[in-house]
């Protein structure tokens, strides 16, 4: 039995902003997500796994300050004094948008350190690459869609028609890693960089740099491997759920934003033997705490009264990192005690209030325009001025606007009068 460790998506510096720690002179939230990836090492240490797979983004981008560097790497070289055989994908966010660039794990290539291997380029991986150990790999990157322009000697393409050349030739290599380098005697892992068609984004849909290359779900589900080892989606989620083998992305390592603030953080153990189910143990990261919160008044009562209670007790706010929404009508405003609000909210470790105050929108004529004069879509261009509707948007609202009326009238043009009727 080969028992691997599994986690992707650390962004150990994606949060650098706010409150630094006076002992260590790192940002705050930097530490938290020091410490899950702390807790990941303690682990794979502590229970003696055979290899830790990091799938992928070890930072926020391919150019991390060395303070960084050293903390990501004082844990690398830990898992490498345990003599633990560790495998680091380059993911996107640790890749130049340049063709030839250096990645941001360039200096665990260029520097060899015992047991660390960096896939920086499709390969397969068999014992005798492993140290013995008795398991194969196949290791897919992050592959970019300049590293493919340039490998094929091509421009100005149509960037779908690119992604879709790398699925293709990746598809067919695994298909050929399958068909020829695979031994059935040893358990087959997949590990990759990528998006897979069936997979739920969470919140790092903001954070993704460029477009996705998007594999195939009948490529990571092909009953040859034993584990599908995935990186890139920041929510947790199982690909395969109740079937073999398992296809899992483990998420991120710690809360980025507040579109992660309902996803729990995980890595994963997984029991490989060939012939046999593959054991999977999802191991829980008990990060910082975010809270979401929103409030809708309508009178100047319940503002007065139910401002204060908008917060939950100390318990849940401690340390927590919360944001409170609230609405109301913009008249209300001298009303609102944000001062005692933020008391209130003082023992957060970030509170973050945002204000939006309800306008009534009012449709104002030129005082020698009759409204009978203006068609519908007259009438609902000034609307959207009213309504401060950007001029793309209304743009497109005016698309549908039109074809909504000219279905509604068998395929006429409306020319005339504000009930919008075809002449």
């Amino acid at each position: 039995m080969t028992r691997i460790l599994h986690f992707a998506d650390a962004h150990i510096d994606i949060a650098a902003q706010g409150r630094h720690d006076p002992a260590t002179g790192l940002p705050v939230r930097v530490l938290d997500f020091l410490k899950s990836l702390d807790t990941i090492v303690d682990t794979a240490i502590d229970e003696r796994v055979d290899m830790v797979i990091f799938a992928g983004d070890a930072y926020k981008d391919r150019t991390p300050v060395p303070t960084f560097q050293r903390e990501w790497g004082r844990r690398i070289v830990r898992l490498s004094q345990a003599g633990i055989q560790t495998l680091l994908l380059v993911g996107n966010h640790d890749l130049s948008p340049a063709a030839g660039r250096a990645h941001a794990l360039q200096e665990w290539e260029t520097i060899p350190v015992p047991h660390v291997r960096v896939i920086s380029k499709p390969a397969f991986y068999g014992p005798a690459d492993l140290e013995g150990l008795p398991l194969q790999v196949i290791g897919l990157p992050w592959v970019s869609r300049s590293s493919l322009m340039a490998a094929l000697d091509i421009s100005a393409v149509d960037p779908g028609k690119v992604y879709a050349e790398i699925e293709n030739r990746l598809v067919e290599l695994v298909k050929r890693w399958l068909d020829e380098n695979r031994d059935p005697a040893l358990p087959l892992l997949l590990a990759a960089h990528a998006s897979v068609q069936g997979a739920v984004y969470g919140a790092e849909r903001s954070v993704m740099l460029g477009s996705d290359l998007v594999l195939p779900g009948s490529m990571v589900r092909d009953p040859r491997l034993n584990y599908v080892a995935l990186g890139h989606i920041h929510k947790p989620q199982d690909l395969n759920k109740g079937a073999q083998p398992p296809v899992i992305y483990p998420g991120s390592i710690e809360r980025v934003d507040f579109g992660e603030v309902d996803d729990e953080k995980f890595f994963v153990i997984a029991d490989l033997q060939p012939g046999r189910d593959t054991r999977v143990e999802w191991r829980r990261l008990v990060g910082r705490r975010f809270r979401d919160l929103r409030a809708r008044f309508t009178s100047a009562e319940e503002i007065q009264l139910g401002l204060l209670s908008c917060l939950p007790g100390p318990d849940e706010l401690e340390g927590a990192i919360v944001r409170l929404v609230i609405e109301y009508p913009a008249e209300f405003e001298p009303l609102l005690n944000e001062v005692e609000l933020r008391r209130q909210a003082e023992c957060c470790f970030e509170f973050h209030l945002v204000r939006r105050p309800q306008r009534e929108a009012r449709l104002r004529l030129p005082s020698d325009t009759a409204i009978s004069s203006l068609t519908a879509l007259d009438l609902l261009d000034v609307y959207w001025r009213a309504t401060n509707a950007d001029d793309g948007e209304a743009g497109e609202l005016r698309k549908l606007a039109q074809e909504v009326i000219a279905s509604a009238n068998g395929g006429g043009t409306t020319v005339g009068g504000g009930n919008g009727r075809a002449a």
